[in-house]
């Protein structure tokens, strides 16, 4: 294939849930797992560079093998729930699978690396099978387990290797849920126990090693809200001979030893400080990476640490007494989240990065001007669960997904001054539910329809605060933008209340602040228990996560009831009139499609035909037809009746269907489309077979003979793996033929240009156009595929924003790059460039 075809232009995703799961390069990359792949991205462009797929369960813990010259590194480590640790090497500019561990029989929890003096990598490993592993990976892509420590019943959380101090033998920290640190030293290729840090008083969540010359620092933190620095240095034979002046008052020292080329070395470990700031579970620590002065390498005493009080401290010692204080707190005050998993500092220290436990990503950068002072920085975000339906405004300037994670995300197009490119970025998530969300139909630009696990369909439309931040953030004219979504009674936002699923409108007048007196009584019982206010945003960049929480919601104008079971899909047609519903059913009565009127959100009819749950729906381009296929293995499809003076409400008939004896699908059909001149229509099936079917074409003049006689117009494909999703592109190919994209239950997208009137030649009416690589794949299921309205790529549209003066280049590109958009089960939404010249 050749790689111009298909682009990736974007990767929303967010981090695992797992504590160890992010590691900051040297070279200024991110790596991060996300679902079963690691994403590297790169926070100066803002986008996911690359995602590197490999495991088969979900990525647990990822690291950087530093190197000693601070360089960008070679090599990055993973483990996974798929037992396996996988050692990625770059090649060529891309990283690429060098060496996989096999050999724990739970999922890998922690994972960390270094160097060995003849360049072979050296990785430690924790896993729920309670053993920590430690392997050596040489250069001819074999990996061998060196030792295998088992901790009986105990859990290791963290482990953290390092170099002793002036010899080549590695030594291995872990903490574990017995409160300890213990300490390993590597002789003769096995692990041997040195000793057992006591103090902590609950698990050991993280532990780092830093080198600082002569000396390893070691920090771990715990459960119990505390944070241990411990002290590692050689002894001489002369410190231990002054051990016995007892007028010294020092701090207990450990002393172990270690046999390094037939010398005996000996070390002691004393603690050097408790830090105590932190006012729950401490989960992460880090030290600030090191940093050139002059030819050598310092490594600054800075140590970050992350916690569930939402809250990352910078920790380091006063310049004159030597006493360790908190010189940085951030972190989010309030919200019904959880708090942080982990935390890293860029390498020159001006940027700190945590993860929660929904996934987000929270950057904050130092401020320039101001000394000491943080600021929230713009940073990537996605779903935390499988993405299952998603949709472009009608436009074609945003998308909308909704997912397993509860909420519904909105992403648009975003330029910096400086920046030549635009990168995509949530600026709003509508809906955030207590249900898992199914489905979802655009109404109109600043409206949809949502569909959870759920009987009642909710209706969102955009409060004015959310127009404006989009018109400030896409550069589109603001006056446009209010004139088409009716300014006049749109409300300021939305807020939920404390135990309600449904988000309330918050007017202008609702906005006067509350009185702050401490000693005003409540007036009522309520407010004793305040709702999170609604505070209006003014953006010009993407917010952060707590205003995405709290600040962008829609506020829900209506609910639809008239469904027995939960929601599994929606459609809404071309005109902006009607919405057709569809839940899980297992009897005929409950699969009937349901339409409603966008007018009045009056159900108008019920259409009765299928015997299972509808799986998906779609209305002709030209809202004459609504096409509905099911897990009965049949499609229907339903004409729309003209509306006379005595019936002025559209009405569907049953036009046609395929029964048992015509259906040709011998398994559930997940997904329709339509051509985007309303001829054809193509359905999709877990038997891996894609097919088009037609004419529907009503010629104007002539009174239609009904039924409509449709058949299959294409030769059936086959495309190896069960097709979850298809869709028509809007525009056709230069040679008149129509592109067609297949998302597969693998992962993989595939293009097809399919010419009607050529299926009596095996096959030939369909021509194969590639499809996505390995690394450009999702790792699981494609759930939805949708291309942009229009040709060209969101972002490039404004010819203000835009520095292209070249009009006629930029009218060739329009027209030969088209946009697709994914949704996957693997938590990710993809946006792809596809060049339709290269096809």
């Amino acid at each position: 294939m050749a790689a111009s075809i298909i682009e990736t232009c974007h990767v929303a995703c967010s981090a695992n849930r797992t504590p160890n799961v992010v590691s900051w390069g040297r070279g200024g990359t991110i790596a991060f797992g996300t679902c079963n792949s690691v994403a590297l991205y790169d926070p100066q462009e803002r986008r996911v560079v690359a995602l590197l797929n490999g495991h088969k369960g979900r990525v647990n813990a990822v690291q950087w093998v530093h190197n000693n010259h601070n360089a960008s590194e070679r090599h990055v480590v993973s483990g996974g729930s798929d037992n396996r640790i996988i050692l990625w090497e770059a090649q060529h500019g891309k990283f690429v699978q060098s060496v996989e561990c096999k050999g724990h029989t739970g999922p890998v929890s922690a994972v960390d690396a270094i160097y060995t003096e003849d360049s072979k990598v050296l990785v430690a490993s924790s896993s729920s099978d309670s053993t920590v592993r430690l392997w050596l990976c040489s250069d001819n892509k074999q990996a061998e387990c060196l030792h295998n420590v088992s901790f009986g019943s105990g859990f290791m959380m963290d482990v953290s290797l390092a170099l002793l101090p002036g010899t080549r033998v590695p030594i291995l920290a872990c903490g574990g849920d017995d409160s300890r640190v213990h300490l390993y030293v590597q002789e003769s290729g096995l692990l041997q126990k040195a000793m057992s840090l006591q103090g902590h008083e609950d698990w050991v969540r993280g532990v780092k090693w830093a080198f600082t010359g002569s000396e390893l620092l070691l920090a771990s933190c715990s459960q119990d809200s505390l944070i241990r620095v411990w002290r590692l240095c050689a002894k001489s034979a002369t410190d231990m001979s002054a051990e016995d002046d007892h007028t010294v008052i020092k701090m207990k020292e450990d002393v172990f030893e270690v046999k390094d080329r037939g010398m005996v070395l000996v070390f002691a470990v004393s603690l050097e400080t408790v830090l105590a700031g932190h006012e729950n579970w401490v989960y992460g620590v880090n030290w600030k990476p090191p940093v050139y002065k002059g030819s050598e390498l310092l490594q600054p005493l800075t140590l970050l640490s992350a916690s569930m009080d939402k809250t990352m401290i910078i920790w380091a010692p006063e310049e004159g007494s030597g006493v360790w204080v908190e010189q940085v707190r951030v972190g989010e005050v309030g919200g019904n989240t959880l708090g942080f998993y982990g935390c890293q500092m860029s390498p020159d220290g001006s940027m700190i990065l945590a993860h929660a436990f929904h996934g987000a990503l929270h950057l904050w950068c130092k401020d320039q001007d101001k000394e000491g002072e943080w600021r929230p920085g713009v940073v990537i975000s996605g779903h935390f669960n499988a993405v299952q339906d998603l949709s472009w405004d009608p436009e074609g300037q945003f998308i909308l997904s909704v997912g397993s994670d509860q909420t519904s995300r909105l992403f648009t197009t975003w330029r910096m001054q400086d920046s030549k490119q635009a990168t995509w970025h949530e600026i709003s998530r509508p809906q955030i539910h207590g249900y898992d969300l199914q489905c979802l139909a655009m109404v109109g630009r600043f409206q949809f329809v949502s569909g959870a696990d759920e009987k009642v369909l909710r209706v969102f439309q955009a409060p004015r605060n959310f127009v404006e931040n989009f018109a400030n953030i896409s550069g589109i004219s603001k006056e446009k933008l209010l004139q088409s979504s009716g300014s006049a009674s749109l409300p300021e936002g939305a807020s939920t209340p404390a135990l309600g699923l449904s988000n309330k409108a918050v007017f202008q007048g609702d906005l006067i602040p509350k009185a702050t007196k401490e000693e005003e009584q409540f007036s009522s019982i309520s407010d004793q228990y305040q709702e999170s206010y609604f505070h209006p945003l003014s953006l010009t960049e993407p917010p952060p996560e707590d205003d995405l929480l709290q600040n962008t919601l829609w506020p829900e104008v209506q609910k639809l009831y008239g469904h027995g079971f939960e929601m599994f899909c929606l459609a809404s047609d071309s005109t902006r009139t009607l919405v057709a519903s569809a839940c899980k059913a297992s009897k005929a009565e409950h699969a009937a499609v349901l339409l409603w009127s966008t007018a009045t959100w009056r159900q108008l009819q019920a259409l009765p035909y299928h015997a299972l749950t509808v799986t998906q729906m779609a209305f002709s381009p030209d809202a004459k037809f609504l096409l509905a296929v099911s897990r009965d293995r049949t499609w229907s499809l339903w004409r729309r009746k003209l509306p006379t003076p005595e019936s002025p409400e559209p009405l569907f008939l049953l036009s046609a269907h395929t029964c048992k004896d015509t259906a040709i699908h011998s398994r559930i059909i997940w997904s329709c489309d339509w051509s985007s001149d309303s001829k054809y229509f193509v359905t999709s099936s877990r038997d891996k077979k894609v097919i088009v079917w037609g004419p529907c074409m009503l010629e104007e003049s002539e009174e239609p003979v009904f039924p409509l006689e449709i058949k299959p117009c294409s030769t059936v494909l086959d495309v190896g793996d069960s097709a979850t999703a298809v869709a028509f592109c809007p525009s056709l190919c230069s040679d008149s033929s129509y592109l067609l994209a297949a998302g597969l239950e693998c992962g993989r997208i595939l293009l097809y240009r399919w010419r009607p009137g050529q299926e009596g030649a095996t096959g030939s009416d369909w021509i194969s156009c590639g499809g996505t690589d390995t690394f450009q794949s999702h790792t699981l299921a494609v759930k939805r595929l949708r291309w942009r309205p229009r040709a060209g790529q969101a972002g490039l549209e404004n010819g203000e924003m835009d520095g292209l003066s070249d009009t006629e280049r930029k009218l060739e590109e329009k027209s030969s790059w088209v946009q697709l958009a994914s949704a996957s089960a693997d938590h990710s939404v993809k946006i792809f460039n596809v060049n339709k010249r290269a096809l």
